[in-house]
């Protein structure tokens, strides 16, 4: 069973990585449509209004930037991937 601890002490593009495969492997949709709609609404909390709009309106480039792992993104996201990974260890 992994613990907070152990993913808290990898890097946040480790983090994304381990999520995102996982979230692949089991075609876990639910998991990529929360980060979609976590980036749109962490781009205008950060007053990036403007970003949040164009991610918006162009779905494919947000959803390349999720899975590529954006840096910025990574970073932010950070507690979702420890959260679903503590979900889904064991």
């Amino acid at each position: 069973m992994t613990t907070f601890e152990d993913l808290d002490a990898l890097s946040s593009h480790e983090l994304h990585d381990r999520a995102v495969k996982r979230a692949e492997r089991h075609l876990d949709v639910k998991f990529f449509w929360q980060l979609l709609q976590e980036g749109t609404a962490a781009d205008a909390a950060d007053g990036s209004l403007e970003r949040g709009e164009e991610q918006t309106a162009h779905w494919s480039r947000q959803v390349l930037e999720t899975l590529r792992g954006d840096p910025d993104a990574v970073e932010a996201r950070r507690p979702i991937y420890i959260d679903y990974l503590l979900k889904h260890s064991g």
